[in-house]
């Protein structure tokens, strides 16, 4: 069974929804960030304020690159279509879902994006990092789902959904 991979803005559910999606799916789930934050000791924003973002593109694509398991849920971070590499490897074995939220609704959860460890630039807003990110989820993404206005099962059942529809070995 291929790995499913989730991708997307930060606050949009990826580590939740991966969760809930890989109980449902009988999967194991892996968690990027959590194994960043594992493996350097640090908090996201500290190993970002310390080492910087190149840096820290660098640490999360050998996470990504990592990783060798199979039937399972990958919950990336935001920034992980920064590394084509990266990607490129997580996709030979997987199924890339995007998920969408508009912008508004994105602000809306995240409270303080100055310790969230999101990867901007110093004069970066998020909706900067949002305008130039859309492009490159929308590029990997084998499955795109909107998530706007909708619940963590509504949100399972249409990933089920269209993973039965192109693949039935997720049925």
């Amino acid at each position: 069974m291929q790995n499913i991979i989730l991708i997307g803005m930060p606050g949009v559910g990826k580590s939740t929804i991966g969760v809930i999606l890989a109980k449902t799916l009988g999967m194991g789930f892996v968690d990027t960030d959590l194994i960043i934050q594992g493996n350097e000791g640090k908090l996201l924003q500290e190993i970002i304020e310390k080492d910087g973002l190149d840096r820290f593109i660098g640490i999360e694509e050998k996470v990504m690159m990592s990783i060798r398991s199979f039937n399972i849920v990958i919950a990336t971070g935001g920034s992980a279509i920064y590394s084509n590499r990266g990607m490129q490897y997580l996709k030979n074995n997987s199924i890339t879902c995007y998920l969408m939220l508009p912008i508004e609704e994105i602000e809306q959860r995240i409270a303080n994006i100055t310790t969230r460890g999101i990867v901007m630039k110093k004069n970066q807003s998020l909706y900067d990092i949002y305008l130039e990110r859309v492009p490159l989820y929308e590029r990997y993404a084998d499955i795109i789902i909107d998530c706007t206005n909708k619940n963590i099962e509504c949100i399972v059942s249409e990933i089920k959904c269209k993973l039965s529809n192109n693949h039935t070995k997720y049925e």
